[in-house]
């Protein structure tokens, strides 16, 4: 077995084995032999950093050797076609070491230029400052009873989106049949309204379930006994009355209208059981034309509670007599939908949850409210 040589002993040149086709003629571990010395255990190395071994070195030189080899160029058709990689220039990729480094950039008036992310934010958020106030600038004439009026419904906005009230999944706007004709669908909206009176929209949604189930047209109401059509409607509110209120509305709808809706308030209105709040909201869903504000309990409490009205309200026709006096027209479709949903969640009826609201700082009942706990704790 050979030796390893002590530390400073010097090796003569011949005890280097030479290796035939080499350039470099660089030393690696295999040409290290030596001859050890003193007791088993204490033998010393040569300290050397090796730049290939044996194999890699073999290894190279085929590579080399294939290199050196006249190769036939391949004809076209074997040749694949080099993908040309499409150059973006809203990048530019430098090369640091074995890590590649995307710089973004801006290209303001179509010319390429990286531009400072500060810069580019200085620049934006006055844009984005200005387009979330402009609803605000352009409603800023608007003579409203409560100054911060604006405020209360961005508010109402942010509130309604986190969170799904009723209304979004059961309102009068869900219940009609959306494989059925486009009369047929307005018969069912109307219908929807004329139940949803001082009834949930749960129960309301489920009735329309049942009628449909039988066939929801104006054809079927009329044949249908008077007994079986207060079951189907059963438990929604005054069942027995709207019941008979369907009965006369679907003759006068086959009679005068052939079987459709009338598409105007004044005629809705004339129908039996059908009121200002569901003329108006029926014009909007089953017609697409905005006549008037609905009001119901939702928008009526809302509304005398945000101070929306110059003076209190005792009915829901006041109210939206009131509320279109000086509300834009434009945010008359969006009040009753956003309204009945923040009522149903939030500002409910009995005990609502100002401690939720982002309007209990601007509101004047929540502030009311806070006053009278204060007396009472004093």
């Amino acid at each position: 077995m050979a030796k390893l040589a002590k530390r400073g002993d010097l090796i003569k040149p011949t005890e280097i084995k030479s290796r035939p086709n080499r350039a470099d003629n660089v030393r690696d571990i295999e040409d290290l032999v030596g001859v050890s010395s003193g007791a088993a255990g204490s033998s010393s190395s040569v300290f050397f950093s090796p730049v290939q071994t044996r194999k890699q070195r073999l290894l190279n030189g085929e590579a080399v050797k294939k290199t050196n080899m006249k190769i036939e160029p391949l004809s076209p058709a074997r040749v694949a076609p080099k993908k040309i990689r499409k150059e973006d220039r809203m990048v530019t990729r430098v090369q640091m070491g074995s890590a590649t480094v995307v710089i973004c950039k801006v290209v303001p008036d179509a010319v390429d230029s990286p531009v400072r992310v500060d810069k580019v934010k200085e620049e934006v958020e006055p844009q984005i400052k200005q387009e979330a106030q402009e609803d605000s600038h352009s409603y800023s004439e608007v003579l409203a009873p409560h100054p911060l009026w604006f405020n209360h419904l961005e508010n109402i906005r942010i509130m309604r989106n986190s969170r799904t009230a009723p209304v979004d999944t059961m309102g009068c706007h869900r219940c009609a049949d959306l494989k059925a004709d486009s009369k047929t669908q307005r018969f069912q909206n109307l219908v929807a309204l004329m139940l949803s009176s001082q009834t949930k929209d749960q129960t309301t949604y489920e009735a329309m379930n049942r009628l449909k189930d039988r066939g929801l047209t104006p054809l079927k109401v009329k044949e249908m006994p008077v007994t079986e059509l207060e079951n189907l409607l059963h438990p929604v509110s005054f069942y027995k009355n709207k019941a008979k209120y369907l009965k006369q509305t679907v003759d006068i709808l086959m009679d005068k209208y052939g079987s459709d809706i009338p598409d105007n308030v004044k005629d809705l209105v004339a129908l039996p059981g059908v009121g200002p709040k569901m003329a108006h909201i029926c014009m909007a869903v089953a017609w697409n034309k905005i006549t008037g504000i609905g009001v119901d309990v939702h928008v009526h409490r809302l509304s005398n509670r945000l101070g929306w009205v110059p003076k209190p309200t005792k009915e829901p026709e006041q109210t939206r007599v009131a509320l279109e006096k000086w509300l834009p027209f434009s945010l008359w479709s969006e009040v009753n939908h956003l309204f009945v949903g923040f009522g149903q969640t939030i500002c409910t009826p009995v005990k609502p949850n100002c401690g939720e609201c982002l309007n209990k700082e601007i509101c004047p009942s929540a502030h009311a409210e806070i006053k009278e706990k204060k007396k009472k704790d004093r």
